[in-house]
């Protein structure tokens, strides 16, 4: 059965971890420089990197990004783990939506695609990157490198899309932005996260601060979790405000984080 919604951007709602209800997109600078360097991107048709730690809001901000600039023009795969050029070459076939059964022949299937990919100018992107080797690198090379293609290219991903885009010359001279994503820092938890869920509008600084200290570490994708956990806790206790005791029963449900 063919997947309608593969390749598309997901909705907003999917975004945050969990598909937390209420959840904020809130305008971090890591979000704002996200967009920037994207419309950069897309403007000079180029490739791009964006790397950094688990649950520091990479995808969140890339789907952010191009929902606003070329939401029409984006198609994105999901790869499996230790993605071959074959997989890449079918992962397109679906997201790109084109008629008929994928080629058995690697150069007729590649022929294809760059028939495809000429038609339009398209932001291929390719999330969870880190799980690409050099060969899959290099797939992506040979589109972009192709006279015939009309793209741009994002690869998002831990540290590990950067360390094989960097000792390859020959990939990393033609990433034309590399952005780096961090955990939030203290000062920017404390502007984030009362904007980030109503539950942390009425949460001390103090008591923010500690719960980033003991468990979130800076971590959209923990405080989502975190999030989760105490709202569920403030609906079975009948509370109408975050305090300690509760975040030491939600601390009990997530163990070491």
């Amino acid at each position: 059965m063919i997947d309608l919604d593969y390749g598309l951007l997901p909705p907003e709602t999917a975004d945050h971890f969990l598909s937390l209800p209420d959840a904020q997109l809130v305008g971090t600078e890591a979000l704002l420089t996200t967009r920037d360097n994207i419309e950069t991107v897309i403007e000079a048709k180029a490739m791009m990197c964006v790397y950094g730690p688990a649950g520091s809001g990479k995808t969140m901000s890339v789907n952010s990004a191009l929902r606003l600039l070329a939401p029409d023009r984006t198609h994105r795969l999901e790869l499996r783990a230790g993605p071959t050029p074959r997989d890449i070459r079918h992962g397109l076939f679906s997201a790109l939506g084109l008629p008929g059964e994928p080629l058995v022949r690697p150069i007729e299937f590649d022929n294809l695609l760059k028939d495809a990919l000429s038609e339009e100018f398209r932001i291929l992107v390719c999330d969870e990157a880190q799980w690409m080797k050099k060969n899959s690198f290099e797939y992506w090379r040979h589109l972009w490198d192709d006279k015939r293609t009309d793209i741009a290219g994002i690869f998002a991903g831990g540290d590990g899309c950067y360390k094989v885009l960097r000792r390859e010359p020959m990939l990393a001279s033609r990433i034309h932005v590399w952005q780096e994503f961090t955990r939030l820092s203290r000062a920017e938890v404390l502007q984030t996260i009362p904007v980030f869920h109503p539950v942390w509008t009425t949460a001390t600084p103090t008591l923010i601060e500690t719960i980033d200290k003991q468990a979130a570490h800076g971590s959209f994708r923990n405080w989502a979790c975190i999030t989760a956990h105490v709202i569920n806790g403030m609906r079975k206790k009948n509370l109408t405000e975050v305090d300690e005791p509760l975040i030491h029963w939600v601390y009990s449900k997530i163990g070491g984080m």
